[in-house]
This record gives C-alpha cells, sequence and structure tokens, in this order.
C-alpha cells in the first residue's frame, strides 16, 4: 500500500503514525489481525517520534523499520539486530492490538520502548501476567460469539 499524502507532516519531516493506522484500518484485509511495516519515521503528535503504534483491541497495527536500524545510531548495519527490534516492536504492538497495555517488567515485549534501548533489552517474550492474559485474549478472538 501506498503512505497516503496526508500523512506526511514538512514541518517534523516525519509521517503521522495514526493518519497511516486509519488509512490500514480501512484497508479490506481478511485477517484477524495484520501489521502494516514501513520504512519511513514515524509519530503520534504528543511524542517526538514512534516505533510503532496499535490500534487499541482492533484489528491492525504500524510499525517502522526507520529507527529500528542500526545505521539510524551511526552504527554498521546489522540484519540479526533490525530483524530482533522488528519481531520485538511487531509482537508489542500485536498484545496492543489485542487489548494488552504497558507492562511494568523491563524484560517483558510489552514494556515500554521509548527509547532504542528499552527495545534491546526486553525479551521478545511475554511476562508470565502478560502470557496468560495475550492467552485469554486470543481464546476470546478465536472463540465464536456467545448466543
Amino acid at each position: 500500500m501506498e503512505i497516503p499524502d496526508d500523512a506526511y507532516d514538512k514541518d517534523r519531516l516525519q509521517y503521522n503514525s495514526k493518519l497511516i493506522l486509519r488509512h490500514l484500518i480501512q484497508a479490506p484485509i481478511d485477517s484477524m489481525r495484520y501489521i502494516g511495516v514501513t520504512h519511513v519515521d514515524l509519530y503520534v503528535p504528543i511524542l517526538k517520534y514512534v516505533f510503532g503504534l496499535a490500534q487499541l483491541e482492533g484489528q491492525c497495527a504500524v510499525i517502522s523499520i526507520h529507527r529500528l536500524r542500526p545505521q539510524f545510531y551511526s552504527r554498521p548495519p546489522d540484519l540479526d539486530l533490525l530483524i530482533a527490534r522488528s519481531a520485538k516492536t511487531a509482537i508489542h504492538e500485536l498484545g496492543h492490538s489485542l487489548g494488552l497495555a504497558h507492562c511494568r517488567d523491563r524484560n517483558c515485549v510489552m514494556y515500554t520502548s521509548t527509547r532504542i534501548e528499552d527495545t534491546d533489552l526486553k525479551k521478545p517474550d511475554f511476562c508470565p501476567t502478560c502470557l496468560e492474559l495475550f492467552n485469554w485474549l486470543m481464546e476470546k478472538c478465536l472463540s465464536p460469539a456467545s448466543p
């Protein structure tokens, strides 16, 4: 999909992730959840940047590899590190799309990532509490509606 033109903020030189998410929500995609992945720099109006954004308890999310690339921090390219960061960010946003909030456990994938160091330090797994909630929410999504 093309990124909507109105998502670009020429003053910030970034893309408004909420507008991109709104565009994704309108896409006719037949799936339980889906994640858009982009290379552009994302922000929400109250923050300088975001690695991703999800529709809370919704169908979709968007993540950007722009600030996940080691080169952004003047480091040499590292595909393994980029993949690890991208996976953590995607799992984190998937958790939000199911309804999970940020976790206080710094090792949990649902811990907030306000800096790249937060992403690097946390694990790609849910803590026991978030895992239990994740499993419960997944069951809720997969089970047919009660009559």
